[in-house]
């Protein structure tokens, strides 16, 4: 597979993407039939679809064991299509289903980590063969499935000829018109062939060396002399395997040898090439391709209107927007070129507004273009609560709020760890078994709600329960006994006792279980959160319940900020964390018992932080009445900062600190990144979140 690599460009890549995509499809089917206890014929002829596909897409790569599986689970369903299935049996086929999807998956992951696959997962395989016998009692004649047989004109007796322990069987293979390729097709069937036994002849015999030879197969078919201990109906069923074939006859005799009777070659097992066939139906007589169904679609779709999305490999998009911010900084740069000024150059000025507009109408289309729905990430939680409900004994309903809410696509990935952890949390000791919430009043039916929405440049999501709740006196123990606390505990806030849940090594949970009191999990949740720019916050009632909310970007690229001014440097500050700018006179500061400025704002008291003293610059505003004042907000806390001035509100291209600063510990002292401003000089953005956690 180390010619394959994983990138937009390649076959594998949308091998992965697809088989993905149609994986989640999946569970989403069997979650909601189950939660109706109701398999519709649409829902199973739509499961068959997505197994058909990924069984012939695997093998096209030569990925047996996911295509083997995928293969069992595609009969199965026609049989159930076919047959049926009892109400009774429902629950058990929604788990063995659910556990071929786990296993799918997992070999799709190996595939893009490079990593080596299973061969197959025999209990698996076991557990499919047990359900069909459960469906019926006989066992049913082999069939393609689709019910379809392949076509056969003469009996084994009257087209086998005995050779020692051996039979030699003569093939004649038709593919379907306008299937193109038909070299290569024949190509790959022999390579299937080849497994069963030896080869002895092909017409024609240079099936990869001329594609001239393509056209000879349209017209005549392909013809194969076979040497081979398989029964014939282990070879149709071998014939089954290769893409668009229309008919396999078993022939009395080879044709002339002057038409190519000679050994074929050596297999190639870089072969890529899909799985499909076509059958004959015996109800109609009709030759109908596997698969054909979704190609005709196709082909009906595109002669009747333009197809109206693509895939496009998220690494295209970030360069786009890189090129994107570098035209910004440019646009920037040239408009606000000091050579400028005091120059009456209207018509320069007059053209630079409108370079200006057509920039941000690029930069809020290619952001537009980034911005995928938080529905699908938000879906894959159902799968966890019910998985959680069966293994817990728990009956916990799951409820989503705002799903539609659009994300950027690094931010959306981001949060799928964070939001995972969270519901397994929530799921495992923040809701109590049915017996205890009856006992304490409460529905039996515990509820689990997870919401999104946007608010100004931010998107808040929540993860809330009506569980327990937290017992801040059990953390502030597990705190003291770990040794986390950094104050007495008789001073702190209960929000900061909350955030005690975000320190390495600290779980609430005594035993150590499938699913947490490992010590790894909040921490990591709050780690990713700050890496894509949020902030999370924790509230609890003890006995009602818990909720954990992030505040996220919506995107990370292009922010609007208000660059400010401190001394002679100007520094950003994103927009979405400022609520007001105001000025205030000396009589309005008050001071904590520690001599900390503070200042009343409609009943409200915040802390004062001066920029200058927390970078030390020179020569800057120290009189309250000289400078401004800037209410910011990180999530969980507001503080004002105290500036010199405000410069203006401009767009600007985040870029990240040069790595050679990182061990000066830039984050921690409040830089969260930079930009380059108009004149060409580097502006560095503020961290608020980190300002006011330290100060």
């Amino acid at each position: 597979m180390s010619n394959l690599d994983y990138n937009g460009d390649s076959m594998l890549g949308m091998y992965i993407f697809e088989s993905a995509t149609l994986l989640e499809q999946l569970d989403g089917i069997l979650l909601l039939s189950e939660k109706t206890l109701r398999l519709s014929s649409e829902d199973i002829d739509e499961i068959f679809r997505i197994m058909h596909t990924i069984k012939g897409s695997s093998a096209m790569m030569e990925f047996n064991a996911i295509s083997y599986t995928a293969h069992k689970l595609e009969d199965l369903f026609f049989v159930i299509r076919e047959n049926g299935i009892s109400d009774s049996l429902l629950n058990e086929l929604f788990d063995l289903v659910l556990k071929v999807s786990d296993f799918l998956k997992e070999e799709v992951e190996k595939v893009k980590n490079n990593e080596k696959l299973a061969i197959e997962d025999a209990v698996l395989l076991g557990e499919i063969i047990a359900f069909l016998g459960k469906l019926s009692k006989k066992d049913p004649e082999p069939l393609a499935a689709g019910g379809l047989k392949l076509t056969e004109s003469q009996p084994q007796s009257e087209s086998a000829e005995s050779t020692g322990d051996k039979n030699i069987y003569n093939l004649h293979i038709t593919f379907a018109p306008d299937c193109q390729m038909e070299n290569i097709r024949a190509f790959m069937l022999l390579n299937m062939l080849e497994q069963l036994g030896e080869i002895l002849a092909t017409r024609p015999s240079d099936l990869n060396t001329s594609a001239d030879n393509s056209s000879d197969i349209a017209e005549n078919g392909f013809f194969c002399r076979i040497s081979c201990d398989a029964p014939k109906s282990e070879i149709s069923e071998t014939v089954k395997g290769t893409l668009s074939v229309q008919t396999c006859s078993f022939i009395e005799s080879f044709p002339a040898p002057d038409l190519g009777d000679t050994l074929f070659m050596e297999k190639n097992p870089n072969s890529l090439i899909e799985p499909c066939a076509l059958y004959t139906d015996e109800a109609s007589g009709t030759s109908i391709p596997r698969g054909s169904g979704e190609i005709s679609e196709m082909l009906q779709k595109s002669k009747s209107g333009r197809q109206n999305l693509i895939s496009v490999d998220l690494n295209k998009l970030d360069s786009l927007m890189d090129l994107v911010g570098e035209i910004v900084i440019t646009e920037s740069m040239v408009s606000g070129n000091p050579e400028l000024s005091g120059l009456g150059l209207e018509s320069f000025h007059k053209s630079s507004r409108q370079l200006r507009k057509l920039t941000d109408e690029l930069q809020s289309i290619v952001m537009a273009i980034r911005m995928v729905p938080i529905s699908a990430t938000f879906q894959k939680m159902h799968r966890i609560v019910r998985d959680m409900n069966k293994k817990l004994s728990k009956d916990v309903e799951l409820i989503l709020i705002g799903e539609m809410t659009e994300v950027d696509k690094t931010i959306n990935d981001g949060i799928a760890d964070p939001l995972m952890h969270l519901v397994r949390n929530a799921m495992d000791h923040g809701f109590e078994d049915r017996d205890s919430r009856v006992v304490s009043g409460k529905n039996p039916i515990g509820q689990l709600i997870i919401s999104a929405q946007n608010n100004g440049g931010d998107i808040i999501i929540s993860v809330s329960d009506n569980g327990k709740g937290l017992d801040s006196d059990m953390i502030l123990d597990k705190a003291k006994a770990n040794d986390l606390l950094t104050k007495p505990s008789s001073e702190m806030t209960e929000s900061e006792i909350f955030n005690l849940l975000t320190l390495p090594g600290f779980s609430t949970k005594d035993a150590v279980t499938e699913f947490s009191g490992r010590g790894v999990g909040m921490d990591v949740v709050k780690k990713n959160i700050e890496k894509i720019g949020g902030s999370i916050t924790i509230e609890s009632t003890k006995g009602f319940g818990t909720s954990v909310s992030f505040r996220i970007p919506l995107t990370l690229a292009i922010i609007e900020g208000m660059e400010i001014r401190v001394g002679q440097n100007i520094y950003t500050l994103p927009i979405s964390t400022i609520r007001e700018s105001f000025r205030a006179t000396a009589d309005k500061l008050i001071s904590d018992p520690e001599g900390n400025e503070m200042i009343m704002i409609r009943g409200a008291c915040y802390p004062i932080i001066r920029l200058h003293k927390i970078f030390g610059i020179v020569g800057s505003e120290d009189k309250i009445e000289e400078g401004i004042l800037l209410l910011v907000d990180s999530g969980d806390r507001l503080a004002c900062l105290f500036v010199d001035g405000l410069v203006g509100k401009y767009q600007v291209v985040v870029k990240p600190v040069p790595m050679l600063l990182n061990r000066y510990a830039v984050k921690e002292a409040g830089i969260a990144g930079c930009t380059i401003l108009g004149d060409g000089n580097i502006s560095l953005i503020i961290d608020v979140q980190g300002i006011l956690n330290k100060y």
